[in-house]
């Protein structure tokens, strides 16, 4: 049971992590030499942060690498103490009482870490809940439960060496759910994962939240993803929050437009910038259309609206120009991210009634 004398603030913050102005520094020790005394240098890895992650709720943090994403997640999850602000679950001071908020919080990872391969899905299952004080009868009911969940049941006895990267990663959700928190901290929780596995990881996310009522933290890559899931998102740089909001109010801050592939076989004595040419001149066409490299060869990138991507076929049909692939491409978060860091002026800095 926690320590702190419980107040009104409980029943505001009921239901939710909630930081306020949080900041982390580090002090590095430099050495200047032999006879130099060492001197202090002070690392701010997170400045001044405040959010919010509520129960039944998919919030979502996002940012580049060296943001202070794994900062602020290893402070939420009380694994260390801000230098200052503060952070309660529940209204809870989550800082004096990080005990009692780890039985109630649990970590999932993309990647394959955190599993004993060796082991098989049932022991690594037994091994993690044994680590949260369960045993028994009730601990064999949840694994079988869990593995259920995340649809193992047939693989429970199987050594993990042996498992996809999909299954690897369904045990991790069901590693993370053995202590049934009241709170997920998700980092990349698909990566490297194919896109049939991601969506089925996706979906089983979306459940835990609307249906189990967890609140969930997700850190992610993939702008798709963070699109789907994401109830709040906060975006950070350099351990500040620059933008934070819905993904409607925040979909113009990210720029988002997909845009369209065209792999075509040129003509005799034809050539791609030839093409290039005669769909400008078609007075309907009024987008951005250029000539890109990729692996497999030139192709021709139009943005714009579908519309767009179709008056373009059509008229490269109309020429009798043939067209031997098509790809509908996204802008990769870390690109978008970097558009809204490198204009990260005060209008980015906060988006007008989006706060929670």
């Amino acid at each position: 049971m926690c320590s702190e004398v419980r107040d009104g603030t409980e029943n505001q913050e009921a239901g939710k992590i909630v930081a306020r102005h949080l900041v982390k520094d580090y002090i590095l020790k430099e050495n200047k030499g032999l006879f130099v005394r060492k001197q202090k240098k002070v690392i701010h890895a997170v400045k001044d942060i405040s959010l919010q992650i509520p129960r039944g709720k998919i919030t979502g943090v996002l940012g580049i690498n060296g943001a202070g994403k794994t900062t602020t997640i290893r402070m939420l999850a009380s694994v260390i103490a801000p230098t200052s602000g503060s952070l309660t679950m529940n209204g809870v001071d989550a800082v004096k009482n990080h005990l009692w908020v780890k039985e109630r919080i649990n970590m999932i990872s993309g990647g394959e870490r955190n599993l004993y391969w060796r082991l098989t899905a049932r022991e690594n299952l037994r091994y993690f809940g044994s680590l949260y004080g369960l045993s028994g009868t009730g601990l064999s009911e949840k694994i079988a439960y869990l593995l259920k969940i995340v649809r193992l049941e047939d693989a429970a006895d199987i050594p993990v060496e042996r498992f996809s990267k999909g299954m690897k990663q369904r045990l991790q959700i069901a590693r993370g759910l053995i202590n049934d928190p009241e709170y997920l901290f998700m980092d990349e929780p698909t990566l490297g994962l194919d896109i049939v596995i991601a969506k089925e990881i996706r979906e089983l996310v979306l459940e835990l939240a609307k249906k189990e009522k967890k609140g969930i933290l997700l850190t992610t890559h993939y702008i798709q993803e963070a699109e789907e899931l994401c109830d709040y998102i906060y975006v950070l740089d350099k351990g500040e929050i620059i933008a934070q909001g819905t993904k409607e109010e925040l979909k113009e801050l990210f720029l988002y437009k997909p845009w369209l592939l065209i792999q075509v076989k040129p003509h005799d004595n034809q050539n791609y910038e030839d093409i290039i040419r005669a769909v400008k001149a078609d007075e309907e066409i009024d987008q951005d259309i250029e000539i890109v490299t990729e692996d497999a060869g030139e192709k021709i990138k139009v943005t714009g609206e579908a519309n767009t991507w179709l008056s373009v076929l059509n008229l490269l049909t109309k020429q009798q120009i043939e067209v031997t692939g098509l790809s509908i491409q996204e802008p990769e978060l870390e690109e978008v991210l970097m558009k809204i860091i490198g204009n990260s002026s005060d209008e980015y800095r906060s988006v007008k009634g989006c706060k929670q």
